[in-house]
């Protein structure tokens, strides 16, 4: 294999692409390199399962076919990650949870996992997670927590719950990860790590064969290096390719809001956040600060014990009621919360958040996109938040603050890199509201460009 090949990390699709078939890489040394790389101590508990015989496989039929003047899909031969939340057959998905190695193994493929298999992309492996996929921070007490490869001399967080996917793409060892995201899971970990990540509105992607959390917001979706990648990536996942092209931001209407989105930013975090909106506005984007009030009503409406711990005790109820002992108590105290609330209140906390949709969908309708950081914070050090539950439900509320009022909102949302050269990932959000993917996406588009994206630099 040839060593001066471009780490993966490095390379768009659409470069891989051109490079395999200008003869320059071949499907199978580009599967062996990540596998390879993935054995490497800087890969440490990403995965927790790979697929080599499998995706070499898948690889070297790419290559035969491609020898043969075969015109292959786009996607096929290029490597992939799953999150250990989807069914593959014949396996037991153990959603980054113990208590789930005792499951009976998958009888199918989740849908997601065969739209994949069909695309003849190769998955590399299944990367691990926040147990039950339940904590924004993405540290894992049973299984190890995959290291943020931005900075590799100080343990930092990869953020959560798709910890290992965000870290199999900042190192190269997928050009894509599946994850999900139920508040903030695709999100927080892309901004963390560099990465792009879409959430695309709920029911774009059909959740069959996936551990569910919330059956309210969990959404399937993913990460890549760049926001075509993460289109091309949904339309496998979704059937349904968004036939989008970049936007010109001159006369694009971005709306900020002064409640919430913008409290307790690190200083690091608002110096990027009014650098990328001088130069959005540069590019002739008309930016406009709004109150949006209605996000401080957020808490309220979720008081009775909370949409994802109500939903998360009633879909993990025989593990948190007989093995709750096997269980990362971070994540039990906050599904115990959800214990006891009664059908009415449920009820209740479902109508009051579709009125509550319907009013702040109006108020962001004039506008093309939602702008914010998508988290208040670059990646903190590891240790401080394992030593101390007060000091992680802290940061994970900071975590999930902004990204979860869009998955509140049933919105769809990209988060952009908007770090420049040596410093840390942060991330920038673009959301808009139920069913505007195609539109959010040209914008995605056409900011990403403007803000120059490029791969975050290895401090």
């Amino acid at each position: 294999m040839n060593n001066h090949n471009p780490a993966p990390r490095r390379l768009s699709i659409d470069q891989l692409v051109n490079k395999i078939h200008a003869g320059a890489l071949s499907y199978s040394a580009l599967i062996e390199q990540c596998l390879q790389e993935a054995q490497k101590e800087n890969a440490a508990h990403v995965f927790t399962k790979t697929y080599h015989p499998s995706a070499l496989a898948v690889a070297h039929h790419a290559d035969a076919q491609l020898k043969a003047g075969v015109t292959l899909p786009y996607l096929a031969g290029l490597p992939i990650s799953i999150k250990d939340l989807y069914d593959v057959s014949g396996e037991v998905t153990t959603s980054g949870s113990l208590v789930r190695r005792g499951c009976k193994p998958a009888n199918s493929d989740a849908l997601i996992v065969k739209r994949i298999r069909e695309s003849g992309m190769a998955i590399v492996g299944k990367t691990n997670m926040s147990e039950f996929a339940f904590s924004g921070v993405g540290i894992n007490p049973h299984l190890g927590t995959p290291q943020n490869p931005c900075d590799p001399v100080n343990h930092r967080i990869p953020g959560g719950s798709s910890s290992g996917a965000a870290v199999s793409v900042a190192l190269g060892l997928s050009v894509a990860a599946i994850g999900s995201d139920t508040g903030g899971s695709i999100r927080i970990p892309a901004a963390l790590c560099g990465l792009v990540g879409f959430k695309s509105t709920m029911n774009r992607v059909p959740t069959q064969g996936a551990v569910e959390l919330s059956r309210s917001l969990d959404t399937v979706c993913a990460m890549t290096t760049s926001v075509s990648d993460c289109l091309s990536i949904d339309a496998v996942l979704s059937g349904a390719r968004l036939d989008v092209k970049a936007r010109d931001l001159k006369g694009a209407r971005f709306a900020i809001s002064k409640t919430m989105m913008q409290d307790d930013l690190e200083p690091a975090v608002a110096k990027a956040f009014e650098r990328t909106l001088s130069l959005l506005s540069g590019k002739g984007a008309v930016i406009t600060e709004i109150e949006l009030s209605e996000l401080n009503e957020i808490a309220q409406i979720n008081a009775p014990g909370g949409l994802s711990p109500i939903e998360s005790y009633a879909a993990c109820k025989e593990f948190v009621d007989h093995e709750s002992h096997q269980m990362d108590h971070r994540v039990l105290q906050r599904m115990m919360l959800g214990k006891g609330v009664s059908a009415a209140d449920y009820i209740k906390l479902l109508d009051n958040r579709q009125d509550w949709i319907k009013r702040t969908s109006r108020v962001l309708a004039p506008f093309d996109a939602l702008i914010s950081p998508t988290v208040p914070m670059q990646a903190p050090k590891t240790q401080p938040l394992m030593d101390s539950d007060e000091e992680f439900f802290r940061v994970n509320r900071l975590l999930l603050r902004n990204t979860f009022a869009i998955n509140f909102l049933d919105g769809c949302a990209f988060s952009l890199p908007m770090q420049i050269e040596d410093e840390l990932p942060m991330g920038l959000m673009l959301s808009a509201s139920a069913g505007l993917d195609a539109r959010l996406a040209e914008i995605a588009l056409g900011t990403e460009w403007a803000l120059g994206h490029t791969a975050p630099k290895l401090l």
